[in-house]
């Protein structure tokens, strides 16, 4: 009974309940979108270093942007059992905000295959907020990345998906 549960919700399992790739060999190649975001808050002292442009290691959101494209193409090498994707776009975008002394990145991954780009629009979204993270850490070691989550998907058997969470709301953390 549990190893049927495990089977019909948790496609990375087996009858046994061992871990493999999911088999996709038999599903239809189709245009898939996902689009990701999460958020990193900082001191403002910091978000002014980076809207300045005055960070000693350069320009953090140039650098973050080719940061998130990178991590949405090495997705498979860094999640055991992703497939390895032919991606055929990756727009990173950030927004900052003053009020909340924060930025969020924003991943939108696509690809003509026959599996989804949530995981590399997730990864690309990590990938950005730890680069901009890595590149600020020395005048801010108190920076918080929250709320990275799928807001939505398209294509593929399942269709069209979009996150209920209102995406107006502030961060929680």
């Amino acid at each position: 009974m549990a190893n049927d549960l495990q089977q019909t919700q948790l496609t990375h399992f087996d009858r046994d309940g061992q871990a493999h790739m999911v088999d996709v060999a038999e599903k239809q190649d189709t245009h898939r979108i996902a689009i990701a975001c999460g958020t990193i808050r900082m001191k403002p002292e910091t978000l002014a270093i980076i809207t300045q442009g005055t960070a000693k290691k350069g320009d953090v959101l140039g650098i973050a942007r080719i940061a998130a494209i990178m991590g949405a193409k090495r997705t498979s090498d860094l999640i055991p059992l992703c497939h390895p994707l032919a991606i055929t776009k990756v727009q990173v975008d950030f927004s900052i905000s003053t009020e909340t002394n924060s930025i969020q990145c924003q991943a939108q991954v696509e690809t003509i295959g026959k599996t989804g780009v949530e995981m590399e629009a997730l990864t690309s979204v990590q990938i950005g907020l730890l680069t901009i993270y890595d590149m600020c850490k020395a005048v801010d070691r108190g920076m918080v990345m929250s709320n990275i989550r799928v807001m939505e998907k398209h294509g593929g058997k399942s269709g069209d998906w979009v996150s209920l969470i209102d995406q107006t709301t502030p961060d929680a953390a």
